[in-house]
């Protein structure tokens, strides 16, 4: 399938800002409201923007809040871009009830990561590319200027490529495919689903947080058990974050495990594809947008580099 690339997004025009999934408060979006406008776009606020429903966790509103706001911003023909203000957990309830009608008819970019990620999966089977990166909040991680100019340069239409330096747990080797993934926990929560990303010939991205390491364990041994890894063509690792038990992992604020990293890396040894760790993206402060959907040219060798095609 063909995938759909909306169109650049000009001066004036309106940006959706939406919360499908944890809660937030208006101090922690301040800053980003802001740079929308001075970028010289136009922010609008989801109804339930700021709705809070407590039921075992923080949700953003209840189910049917935000699906309304995330429905109103797909389809809504005025609206540009939707950039969703954080994670957290809760767009897995949204995605059977997700319209595309209007959308389809003017396709826009969503912005996000982490729990975005499932929104991701189910646009990429609709055949729309989107963007994985920082989202409106500015948390702990902090958020680097750079990475937000890269995302208004995706949405400008401007190309993006990645130079980076090499990582002692890269595989060597060049390739080019469809780049797929996001955030490691709900790929492994959407495997089995008619939601899950296809894996076949495509490159992998996984990134995650907060991890025990044997969870880790079991969502790469997942993968592998799922035959992902016999399919991919290609594997980019970035922010591993917060992993381990803090008695076990001296680094615990590591935005790159090394032991996440091994963990992977021999996981991963068996099987003749390249793969670059350390990529700047994730739950990190230099979180730099990648494209879901986009075909890409990966280069592992003494550098890396990563083209986009789109």
């Amino acid at each position: 399938m063909k995938k759909i690339f909306p169109n650049p997004i000009k001066k004036g025009n309106y940006i959706a800002i939406i919360s499908p999934a944890g809660a937030v408060d208006p101090s922690q979006l301040e800053k980003g409201i802001e740079m929308i406008r001075k970028k010289g776009f136009e922010p609008i606020l989801g109804e339930n923007l700021y709705s809070k429903y407590s039921k075992g966790y923080n949700y953003a509103g209840t189910e049917e809040q935000r699906l309304k706001d995330i429905n109103w911003a797909l389809n809504d023909p005025e609206i540009s871009a939707i950039w969703a203000s954080r994670g957290g957990y809760g767009c897995q309830h949204l995605i059977e009830k997700l319209n595309l009608k209007g959308f389809a008819k003017t396709p826009k970019w969503y912005i996000g990561y982490s729990d975005n990620t499932v929104i991701q999966s189910y646009l990429l089977k609709k055949g729309f590319a989107s963007i994985h990166g920082q989202t409106i909040k500015t948390s702990s991680f902090g958020v680097t200027d750079e990475s937000y100019d890269l995302t208004f340069e995706i949405l400008k239409g401007k190309p993006l490529k990645y130079a980076l330096k090499s990582n002692q747990f890269n595989k060597e080797g060049i390739i080019e495919g469809e780049l797929v993934g996001g955030n490691l926990a709900l790929i492994y929560a959407l495997l089995g689903t008619k939601y899950s990303f296809e894996f076949k010939d495509k490159i992998l991205f996984i990134e995650d947080i907060g991890e025990n390491f044997y969870a880790l364990d079991r969502m790469i041994m997942s993968l592998e058990l799922a035959g992902v890894f016999r399919k991919i063509k290609g594997l980019i690792v970035g922010g591993m974050t917060n992993m381990g038990d803090e008695k076990e992992n001296k680094q615990y604020e590591e935005s790159f495990d090394d032991f996440a990293y091994q963990l992977i890396s021999k996981k991963i040894s068996k099987y003749d594809f390249p793969a670059a760790f350390g990529f700047p993206n994730g739950h990190i402060h230099d979180n730099r947008p990648l494209i879901i959907g986009a075909e890409v040219s990966l280069t592992v060798g003494k550098t890396v580099s990563l083209n986009f095609k789109n």
